[in-house]
């Protein structure tokens, strides 16, 4: 019989990434507005250092699935695992595009990203202020979308818990396991 659980290295990752992913949106949404100061350009460092971060724990969790298939959907309608393949790819994607348009702006912008003030990344592109601008809307259009999608996500898994009352959560939540 085929498992119907994630792996504990899966959950893991999923949850970190999800921990990750929510302090990164609230750092960014506060940090925007901040007048320039030293504490503004630290935040913005630690919100770069966390973005590295994600970024690399999202190449991690690709490189993990790739080896260990995730379990089965329970029996639901086609479109409703069409639409859970979609919203699983769209994450991905923007897991990986995020992180890029933020490391593209920094550069664009002149502010080379040093991971926790001791790796110097290459810039990906040369200083422009008119690039830089147009990736800071592409960086936050890209966080909001992304944001939308966590919400629908969360809303899906919660759908499926109370009012389908199958194991799609109880999956990534080992707690609930044994409560169907």
């Amino acid at each position: 019989m085929p498992d119907t659980r994630y792996t504990l290295t899966a959950i893991v990752l999923h949850w970190l990434m999800a921990l990750l992913l929510v302090g990164l949106f609230t750092v960014g949404l506060y940090m925007s507005d901040l007048p320039l100061s030293p504490q503004k350009l630290k935040i913005y460092s630690w919100h770069k250092w966390a973005g590295v971060t994600a970024f690399t724990l999202v190449l991690i969790r690709l490189t993990w699935r790739i080896g260990h298939r995730p379990p089965a959907l329970p029996a639901m309608p086609g479109w409703q695992k069409a639409a859970a393949h979609g919203m699983h790819h769209l994450l991905y994607l923007l897991m990986i595009i995020i992180p890029l348009s933020g490391w593209l702006m920094s550069s664009a912008k002149g502010f080379q990203t040093v991971y926790f003030g001791v790796l110097p990344l290459p810039d990906l592109v040369h200083k422009n202020k008119e690039l830089g601008d147009l990736l800071k809307t592409v960086h936050a259009s890209l966080n909001y979308g992304l944001a939308a999608l966590v919400v629908a996500h969360f809303g899906a898994a919660l759908k499926h818990h109370l009012l389908d009352r199958d194991d799609v959560l109880s999956r990534m939540l080992p707690f609930l396991a044994g409560s169907r």
